[in-house]
């Protein structure tokens, strides 16, 4: 027996051909639009079955909101997210929203049609491997690149990273102490607890450590020039 289905996905091109080819296979494509963060209109006006949500950037921070509010309001409808693989943040992300499934989006159509009857039937659709990559990620996060920077802007005090901003666009210690209006003597002091903090043993270490952790532009959001 057919489904009753909706197909969002980020490419229209996408969306339409999928529907072509499960419609050709006895299915009810109630709708085949793009982008995925219309789906939520899309299915509280048609109400299907199920939803296949194809997204190209599942791991982007409010990707599965339009997924989220089907299951607020449509809680009925089982969602079956398309998605690119490996991505297990993304797997994690799709199911802490409320998906029934995710399935690649280089599956074949009979795994598509697979996981749209498991979601119908109130079962999780997924590939085991794909499962257990998205348990391992949320069990072990990977470090994102930009987490070293955030943790050493916290061991630094708010002068300490003016005096490495200073220092990494090159600044000597009397430039410093003028711009910051100090003592050389106490500049001196700043920069060499900063490299301390830093674990490095130069200025130039130092800058390089900053620029490659993302640190000066993590500390160029706050207020830097306390003068």
């Amino acid at each position: 027996m057919g489904v009753r289905l909706v197909v969002v996905d980020d490419h229209r091109l996408l969306a339409e051909a999928l529907a072509s080819a499960l419609r050709l296979r006895g299915h009810r494509v109630l709708a085949a639009t793009a982008p995925s963060g219309g789906a939520a209109e899309v299915v509280l006006n048609r109400s299907p079955e199920v939803c296949l949500f194809g997204t190209a950037a599942p791991a982007e921070p409010g990707a599965f909101e339009p997924v989220a509010r089907i299951r607020r309001e449509r809680p009925g409808v089982a969602v079956v997210v398309l998605g690119p693989v490996p991505d297990p943040r993304g797997i994690a992300a799709a199911f802490a929203s409320g998906a029934s499934g995710y399935v690649r989006h280089d599956e074949r159509i009979e795994g598509v049609e697979r996981a749209m009857a498991k979601a119908r039937a109130g079962e999780v659709a997924v590939a085991q491997p794909l499962l257990q990559g998205a348990f391992a990620e949320l069990l072990n996060p990977a470090r994102q690149p930009d987490d070293e920077g955030a943790r050493l802007l916290d061991i630094l005090t708010p002068r300490e990273v003016e005096v490495l901003v200073r220092v990494a666009e090159g600044e000597d210690t009397r430039v410093i102490a003028a711009g910051m209006r100090i003592a050389p003597s106490t500049a001196r002091t700043h920069v060499q607890r900063v490299l301390m903090k830093l674990g490095v043993g130069s200025r130039l270490e130092a800058a390089a450590l900053a620029a490659r952790t993302g640190l000066l532009e993590r500390a160029a959001g706050g207020p830097l020039r306390l003068g």
